[in-house]
């Protein structure tokens, strides 16, 4: 696969792109350039590989779609007019999408102050085929691995909103590693009665052991 140069956006037919491997279900990536030949030139190098894609001029339009609802990268382009790249990264800081930044005028500074803020990858044009591939693949495992923390923290927090205050205080000493009888000193409580508390405590959690 040839480098990716602003003068020639086609791609070839005779040069078919693997797929992005292991790409999660629902994926999408959404391309945010200012620059229409860009932006089309993505577009087409995405679907020849099989992957959904969307395009946006500018980083407000891309502000007004509705977050997508399954595992998200954003290949993003630094320098636009209005809100740039790097503060629309700044905007979506608590969503889940991923972001691989483009651009023909990155210095090291801007490419370390957008990794420390949490890119997935900062290409340079002209860049490789393939190390955008590549960089997408990391963006949306990373977007599936987002959403899969957020999700169990939800169903947790479910869980623990049908514990009993008693069954709190039991599960508060059971997750600091106290032993029955020393969470049933310290909530003047009897032993056995604690077992029983810390028996439901693990059903209604959903876990068979303290690690879990």
């Amino acid at each position: 696969r040839g480098a990716w140069f602003e003068s020639d956006m086609a791609v070839s037919s005779q040069h078919p792109v693997s797929p992005v491997p292991n790409m999660p279900p629902g994926a999408l990536v959404c391309v945010v350039d200012d620059d229409e030949s860009i932006r089309k030139g993505l577009a087409r190098l995405f679907l020849s590989a099989r992957v959904p894609v969307e395009t946006f001029a500018s980083a407000r339009a891309y502000l007004a779609r509705p977050a997508h609802d399954a595992p998200s990268c954003l290949v993003l382009d630094v320098q636009m007019p209005g809100i740039d790249g790097l503060e629309l990264q700044q905007a979506l800081a608590d969503r889940g999408e991923q972001i691989v930044f483009i651009t023909a005028h990155g210095d090291v500074p801007m490419c370390a102050g957008a990794m420390k803020a949490g890119a997935v990858d900062f290409l340079t044009k002209p860049f490789e085929e393939e190390s955008l591939f590549v960089a997408v693949a990391r963006a949306l495992e990373r977007s599936a691995e987002i959403r899969r923390t957020i999700a169990e923290r939800s169903q947790a927090r479910v869980r623990v909103e049908t514990l009993t205050p008693r069954e709190i205080e039991v599960m508060r000493g059971v997750v600091a590693g106290l032993l029955n009888k020393q969470i049933a000193d310290r909530l003047g409580a009897a032993e056995k009665t604690i077992k029983i508390h810390r028996s439901r405590v693990m059903a209604k959690m959903g876990v068979a052991s303290v690690a879990d």
